[in-house]
């Protein structure tokens, strides 16, 4: 039985702003934002959370993690020393915990030429006092931290481009402590949490494959290679994106190019306790990339020119179920 969560919110950096959207019961369609925020003057937000009362935002610039309240007062800033001038290539990200209390910043300090590695940094949320570093042996572009839904520790997939991908994940402890692991793989991009926390998706760096593994061993419960979805792999590959439609079901896309040079993606349906494909996924996506699937039956895509739109197959159930047939 999956705990009772609050609604689920997503964050857009847009034109300057911050928008928050609340994933309610009943919100479908071209959704409006519940709270939207505006960074402190220069700053460009690349990666933002808003607490679940909405009336605080925290945000990563290039060179900085800063948290405001809803009418842009600072609550704190923690800069990232000594300042960047590298424009681009590095993109640090943040998450707020389960229980709101601490924010984890992902610092991509390699890239962005700090003279160190990267470095994973959990805060106060209130205070932005530092509880706990842990210095890395990545040199990544990015990364996506993933919050589990049950026990509260974070996962985080480092992407460091043609290198390959790591993935690790932080353990708070009952006396505050932070204990960090890192799963043995360097190949592997980690694509998201099951609802129910007992397993995670990945895929595989060269695209070769989509596997399942448990939660927390990281330990493979299987994979399903290009060809079990019927396609040849020498001319198709399974894209770094999906996710899990419900506790029952996950998204995999799938990609490739036409002897005309046109290329072309399709998403399918996995049944995460058999392993086996469902079916094709039709939703309508301008690229491999837009469908996002929040893990209660419904997902997003991109507006045309706008905000996020939110669908589901099927009028979404009381309790976790499989998608509709």
């Amino acid at each position: 039985m999956i705990p009772e969560q609050p609604p689920k919110i997503v964050t857009r950096e847009d034109d300057g702003w911050i928008r928050a959207y609340v994933m309610a019961a009943g919100s479908f369609g071209a959704l409006e934002p519940a709270a939207v925020f505006r960074p402190r003057a220069g700053d460009e937000a690349v990666a933002s959370a808003v607490r679940s009362d909405l009336e605080r935002v925290v945000y990563t610039t290039r060179n900085a993690v800063v948290c405001l309240t809803r009418d842009g007062d600072l609550v704190w800033e923690s800069a990232f020393e000594p300042h960047s001038d590298v424009p681009h290539g590095h993109r640090p990200d943040c998450v707020l915990s389960l229980d709101g209390r601490t924010v984890w910043v992902y610092r991509p300090d390699a890239m962005a030429l700090r003279g160190g590695g990267d470095q994973w940094v959990v805060y106060d949320a209130d205070s932005g006092a530092v509880l706990a570093r842990r210095e890395l042996e990545t040199a990544g572009h990015g990364a996506g931290h993933h919050v589990h839904p049950v026990d509260g520790s974070v996962y985080l997939g480092i992407g460091e481009g043609q290198d390959g991908s790591v993935i690790l994940r932080g353990v708070p402890g009952a006396d505050g402590e932070v204990r960090f692991v890192t799963y043995p793989s360097w190949d592997r991009c980690l694509i998201g949490l099951a609802p129910g926390g007992r397993q995670f998706m990945t895929v595989d760096h060269g695209q070769e494959d989509v596997a399942f593994h448990d939660h927390p061993s990281g330990d493979v419960l299987f994979t399903l290679p290009v060809g079990a979805f019927g396609y040849d792999p020498e001319d198709t590959c399974v894209e770094w994106s999906g996710g899990y439609l419900t506790p029952d079901t996950a998204v995999v896309t799938l990609g490739g190019e036409r002897e005309d040079e046109e290329e072309w993606f399709r998403h399918y349906l996995i049944d995460v306790h058999t392993g086996t494909v469902s079916g094709e996924f039709a939703v309508e996506a301008r690229h491999p990339y837009e469908v996002e699937p929040l893990g209660d039956g419904s997902w997003l895509t991109g507006g045309p020119d706008g905000p996020p739109v939110r669908r589901s197959r099927a009028p979404l159930p009381s309790a976790p179920a499989g998608p509709a047939g």
